[in-house]
């Protein structure tokens, strides 16, 4: 199975990219190579295969969720460049309107 210059040019169109005469000529022949490769691999009988979603096993690695030491409050706050009540104060992001990113209509 080979595709042709003109469907490279179509894909390209409904992806809305510029291609080059040369990107056109070397991705029609990189598609091509992947549609016969695809279409070889069909040809193998898979009928004793059982279906994998992953060809390796795959088994959850994360550590347990224990708590552990924390920052000293003090000595954190002490490295911020604003602080109010006792948290980091950053410069506000929304106007009082409620019409910025998050806000009401």
């Amino acid at each position: 199975m080979s595709i042709s210059r003109a469907d490279v040019v179509h894909v390209a169109k409904l992806a809305r990219l510029e291609l080059t005469e040369e990107e056109i000529e070397q991705f029609t022949g990189q598609l091509s190579d992947i549609l016969d490769h695809a279409a070889r691999i069909r040809e193998l009988d898979t009928e004793d295969v059982a279906p994998t979603a992953h060809p390796l096993p795959l088994a959850n690695v994360m550590r347990e969720d224990e708590p552990g030491p924390t920052l000293d409050r003090e000595a954190f706050l002490s490295q911020a460049p604003a602080c109010e009540d006792g948290y980091v104060r950053v410069p506000r992001i929304l106007d009082e309107s409620g019409g910025g990113p998050g806000g009401g209509s």
